[in-house]
């Protein structure tokens, strides 16, 4: 059986992962609407724009299918492997774990998931991405 500290980093991996993609989400609209006001050009790139609206929307999707992210599955399954079941990390792995994981019924979730969801296509239809010219 592999150490359980191979488990333990992968978790740690993991989680960093999913607050990357959180972060990647918010700061995206974040950069999507300052950008459009100062004319960054950049942030309306297809390619930026369409990853960002995709990602929110499977988050948007998991929340009204009830479904438990993979990625959070994942980093369970590898901390048990690990066996470490409980958060007695250090003190980045607690902070991007209150970070991720707060404490609510699922519904208010699934409603905070859809407005941000809504926001994004707003910003989409208000800014909208611009594919290259001539290729």
């Amino acid at each position: 059986m592999p150490d359980p500290q191979i488990y333990q980093l992968l978790a740690d991996a993991v989680l960093v992962l999913h607050v990357s993609l959180v972060l990647f989400v918010v700061g995206g609209l974040v950069l999507v609407v300052v950008g459009n006001l100062r004319s960054w050009p950049w942030v309306n790139a297809w390619w930026f724009r369409l990853a960002h609206l995709l990602t929110i929307g499977v988050v948007v999707a998991e929340a009204w299918w009830g479904v438990v992210c993979p990625l959070t599955t994942l980093e369970m399954w590898l901390r048990s492997q690990a066996r470490d079941s409980t958060y007695a990390g250090n003190f980045i792995e607690h902070w991007l774990q209150a970070l991720l994981f707060w404490q609510a019924p699922p519904w208010v979730f699934t409603v905070a998931y859809t407005l941000f969801g809504l926001a994004v296509a707003a910003a989409w239809w208000r800014f909208p991405p611009r594919r290259r010219s001539g290729a």
